[in-house]
């Protein structure tokens, strides 16, 4: 056997150090282990195996057995480095400094994890509310709720001179005998709506409708007929808001919803709601309606669910109540000259879409829907909003949660992957996550195919019908549509399918007719807890390795004012776009996750930490990787967490200020889908010796994983204090020591919890 050696090299021309390598490697295996007995090469510069140095052998034997697939981009750079060190030499310049290249050491294996089963999951992630944990039935009876939130959203409710309605009714329960007991019948207040759909997405892949807007827009509107009698003499254009409609034309809205139900074949239908919000309504002067305009939308779809119900009780038709994006952005400033500008913060949209929820509900909403999602954190506002409402009515009502990816890029505007968009809302529990609008369904498949990868839960799509024309108008044929949606189904990507612009009934009713043989997406295996952060991109902690190939999160922390003298100096001068430089850096040099921590006498932390998060957020060199919202005052904390789109871990929190407040702070935390670090202290102080560090880890841990905050393991992180050694006292001799023995009972204790700690220290 002989052969031309050179040729394996070839890439790599002009460099004979790499090349030589290469050859060395390959020789020596093909002679030695499988007998080639010739070939052509450059005798002069034949190195043998022994010639070369560790990296050199590291790199060309992964390169030669085609063992990871970092090999050829590790000797591009070993190779731009000697071509440096020889242009160096000719010039009489230093050298370059040479690049290091680590194996990757293997993670640490406790008996807890080694003993994990993965197994079938059943149903989709639960929310932690005991009601949905026991899969309580909602009992649709809201009049006696009595939260100051709910009372305060009720403020608006119409009086009866003008409301449509003789009543307002928030009673929405059915006789118990309505129908049949078990699936496929459903009976509102005997059954619940999670195990409904449950079973729903697993037996079929369900319809959803399609576009509202185009379905008005075929009845050709003018401006008398959105005021109608009711505001026709209102003092300004409104014309365009379309969930107007629902008060004033309320039997289009009607008719609509009717036709995605019977014509369409839709099992689930979306409210005329998607602006029903006091920050989108500001823009026709109605935020006095946002009640109203729930609550008509909601009760109009109910109304029709339950009479196409009535015909055929063996396909109940439920109502989702639509919540959509706002006209504002939280993650994104609207001053090209002032990165740190908002039109909106999230206290403002959580109020807005509480009140949103409180009418949905009130009209008889089953379900509610987040979408159209392109700013994460406006989402993630809207979750929050979700969940307290819910805590309060303490009913359980699935969520679903739809992204808008906005170009061919697979991010949203505010500039996500899907897998991060995912990664910072999966803290919500949805039953049922997707994509809709923006793109046509072929440019979907592959973002679509990602989702469908990494959710925990079920999935949906609702696309649009194509890209706009040059009218503005939508070109897909239902044929169309279908062809293309049916690509979905068939790869099995997909539990709920419908359409978003320019779709309408007859399409629904095509990609029905062309999915009806196609089974619905399993549910994944139930896997390990694992920790899935996020900034612009997702980052999972246990499948990191540092610089050095040691299986380690490297946490920046020159962004923190104890961390970096430069930084605490631009950031007390004021000039963060500096200090922004030093963020950027760190990324570059290898951190994971950037801390943030402003914390000092002489400054307003809680102005800064706003104030560097909200800049930051806009720098995608920075924002790609996670944050870590670092301060010893839980409201900066609380601050930075509400200008973050990602899921960020906090630093810290502890029993230092009692357990009840300790447990306040951590439920606030769960609520923001943060991960968290617990600081080694208790109501006595700081840990010291390793028993008093796994003593107070223990017993955070115990607490914050049980009833009522559960908060999940994997996302809780432990300091147990790295405290300095050499410093001539006897007492500091064993810190060392301690930190590291304590590092591994605890975490034997206290399964899928990870050790953080402050390194330099």
């Amino acid at each position: 056997i002989s052969g031309g050696v050179s040729n394996l090299s070839f890439g790599f021309r002009g460099v004979n150090i790499i090349r030589e390598s290469i050859h060395a490697v390959f020789l020596h295996h093909a002679c030695l282990d499988s007998g080639m007995d010739m070939g052509i090469v450059n005798a002069k510069e034949m190195l043998g195996i022994e010639d070369l140095d560790e990296d050199l052998l590291d790199m060309s034997e992964d390169a030669v057995f085609n063992r990871t697939g970092e090999a050829t981009e590790a000797l591009t750079e070993r190779s731009e480095y000697e071509q440096e060190v020889k242009v160096a030499k000719k010039e009489g310049r230093p050298l370059p400094r040479k690049p290091r290249r680590f194996k990757k050491k293997p993670r640490m294996v406790f008996d807890w994890e080694r003993n994990f089963v993965e197994a079938p999951q059943t149903e989709a992630p639960l929310p932690t509310s005991k009601v949905a944990r026991d899969h309580i039935p909602n009992a649709y009876s809201y009049t006696s709720l009595s939260h100051s939130g709910v009372v305060k959203a009720r403020e608006k409710k119409p009086s009866l001179d003008v409301s449509q309605w003789s009543d307002l009714k928030c009673e929405w329960a059915q006789p118990k005998g309505l129908y049949p007991e078990g699936f496929p019948y459903f009976v509102r207040g005997r059954d619940s709506v999670r195990e409904y759909l449950t079973k729903l997405f697993q037996t079929r892949i369900t319809m959803y409708d399609g576009a509202m807007g185009t379905m008005i827009q075929k009845h050709k509107l003018e401006e008398e007929d959105f005021r109608g009698e009711r505001f026709k003499d209102y003092h300004m254009l409104i014309k365009g808001n379309n969930d107007l409609l629902s008060i004033t034309k309320p039997d289009i809205i009607g008719g609509i919803y009717e036709k995605y139900l019977v014509e369409g074949g839709s099992q689930l239908i979306g409210t005329n709601t998607f602006s029903s919000t006091t920050i989108a309504q500001a823009d026709y002067d109605m935020q006095s309606l946002i009640y109203e305009l729930n609550y008509d939308s909601a009760r109009l779809a109910r109304e029709v669910c339950d009479k196409v119900t009535a015909q055929d009780p063996t396909k109940p038709r439920f109502v989702v109540g639509a919540i959509g994006p706002t006209n504002r952005t939280a993650s994104i400033s609207p001053d090209v000259n002032d990165p740190t500008a908002r039109n909106c913060t999230f206290d403002e949209l959580v109020e807005a879409y509480y009140e949103q929820c409180v009418g949905l509900v009130d009209g008889g909403a089953d379900i509610l829907i987040v979408e159209t999602i392109f700013d994460t954190l406006n989402a993630k506002a809207a979750v929050f909003a979700v969940n307290e409402y819910l805590e309060h009515a303490n009913v359980d009502i699935p969520l679903i949660i739809s992204g808008t990816l906005v170009d061919q890029s697979g991010r949203t505007l505010s500039g996500q992957t899907g897998e991060a968009f995912y990664a910072s809302i999966r803290h919500a529990k949805p039953i049922c996550v997707g994509l809709n609008c923006a793109l046509g369904a072929s440019a979907m498949a592959p973002f679509l195919k990602r989702l469908a990868d990494c959710a925990e839960c079920f999935v949906h799509v609702y696309s649009n019908a194509g890209l706009p024309n040059a009218m503005g108008g939508y070109d897909d044929t239902p044929q169309d549509m279908a062809r293309e949606n049916l690509m979905f189904a068939e790869n099995g990507w997909v539990n709920m399918i419908g359409g978003c612009c320019g779709s309408t009934p007859p399409h629904i009713a095509a990609i029905q007719e062309a999915i009806k043989d196609c089974k619905p997406r399993p549910l994944p295996t139930r896997k390990a807890p694992r920790m899935w952060l996020s900034g612009l991109e997702d980052f999972v902690v246990e499948s990191a390795h540092n610089n050095v190939g040691l299986p380690f999160v490297n946490v920046g922390e020159r962004c923190n004012i104890a961390g970096s003298r430069k930084f605490k100096r631009l950031v007390m001068e004021g000039k963060f776009a500096e200090a922004m430089d030093i963020a950027k850096d760190q990324v570059e040099n290898g951190a994971h996750i950037v801390d943030v921590n402003v914390d000092d006498g002489m400054l307003d932390g809680m102005n800064a930490m706003q104030k560097f998060i909200k800049m930051a957020v806009t720098e995608p060199d920075v924002s790609k990787v996670p944050f870590m919202i670092d301060s010893s005052k839980f409201e900066i904390v609380e601050a930075g967490l509400k200008w973050c789109q990602g899921k960020p871990i906090v630093n810290s929190i502890s029993l230092k200020v009692g357990e009840e407040k300790f447990k306040e702070h951590a439920l606030c935390l769960r609520k923001h889908g943060a991960a968290v670090v617990v600081m080694a202290f208790d109501e006595q102080g700081q840990a010291a010796s390793r028993e008093d560090k796994v003593r107070i880890c223990k017993r955070s841990y115990d607490i914050l994983v049980s009833e009522p905050i559960y908060y999940p393991p994997e996302d809780i992180v432990f300091d147990p204090n790295i405290l300095t050694i050499g410093t001539g006292i006897e007492e500091h001799n064993n810190y060392g020591v301690d930190f590291i023995a304590a590092v591994r009972e605890i975490k034997q204790v206290c399964p899928w919890a990870k050790i953080s700690g402050g390194v330099s220290n």
